[in-house]
């Protein structure tokens, strides 16, 4: 039984065939699909799909890229939308200085009211981060200091000081499509020093297809794939990795029920 701790099933060419995407998934054997939100104006969507399928959850929160339309959020909207019963996460959010979408300043601002929004439901934070790592450390940092809270390493790409820093706050580390890339040596070495006990395994479709899918549109069913490259990373047999990291998914999103 495999997760796919993060996809997005509202966004173009998952969005139109969600019933396809989801019998496929299970002819994979991934049981049970986190699908994030990206804006509030998308939530409704992905809670109802949470809602007509009992494998689904969702997140609520506005990705960095969309901070810029939605700059004025407060914690209390998001804590309010996190009654709903199906949403177990808060995010995506965080920080991405490689395209700019949306002013640095207004990324920050926004990053640490979902962080609020974390401490006040204890839903775990789903956090993303792009050319823009020391900043992010710095805000989880003061951010803990204020008080702990649970979160995520979505699409884990960096390097060990964030691999370090997540740890020692007690956070996961997800683990994406990237790490079958040729090109992805250095990642897979560090993805090597990490606790099995901390890895998550997501897709993030329908971005970053694995191997040997690589240049297609991703989806839940692939994930297999960033699984049995794990498992290589581990030295460990594909089915434990399936059943630690699905332990781990529901050791972290407390909320979610099997």
């Amino acid at each position: 039984m495999l997760v796919d701790s993060h996809c997005h099933l509202s966004y173009e060419g998952l969005c139109e065939q969600v019933p396809d995407v989801l019998e496929r998934a299970r002819e994979a054997g991934v049981t049970y699909m986190l699908c994030i939100c990206s804006s509030l104006s998308e939530f409704g969507d992905i809670s109802q799909v949470a809602d007509n399928n009992s494998n689904v959850f969702c997140s609520v929160g506005i990705h960095p890229h969309e901070s810029g339309k939605e700059p004025e959020i407060d914690a209390e909207t998001l804590v309010k939308l996190a009654e709903h019963p199906k949403t177990i996460g808060i995010g995506e959010t965080g920080l991405d200085f490689y395209y700019d979408n949306s002013p640095r300043n207004v990324q920050e601002r926004n990053f640490r009211t979902h962080i609020q929004a974390a401490r006040k439901t204890k839903l775990p934070l789903i956090i993303h981060t792009r050319d823009a790592d020391q900043r992010t450390i710095e805000i989880l940092r003061e951010e803990h200091a204020e008080g702990p809270f649970p979160g995520v390493i979505h699409c884990f790409s960096a390097g060990e000081e964030v691999a370090n820093c997540a740890l020692e706050l007690g956070l996961y580390i997800s683990l994406s499509g990237i790490i079958t890339f040729k090109n992805a040596q250095k990642l897979r070495n560090t993805v090597k020093s990490l606790p099995l006990d901390r890895i998550l395994l997501e897709t993030d479709s329908p971005f970053l297809a694995p191997m040997p899918h690589r240049g297609k549109k991703n989806e839940p069913a692939f994930v297999i794939h960033t699984a049995q490259k794990a498992s290589e990373i581990f030295e460990i047999s594909f089915d434990e990795l399936a059943d630690i990291t699905t332990k781990n998914f529901f050791g972290l999103f407390t909320k979610a029920t099997q």
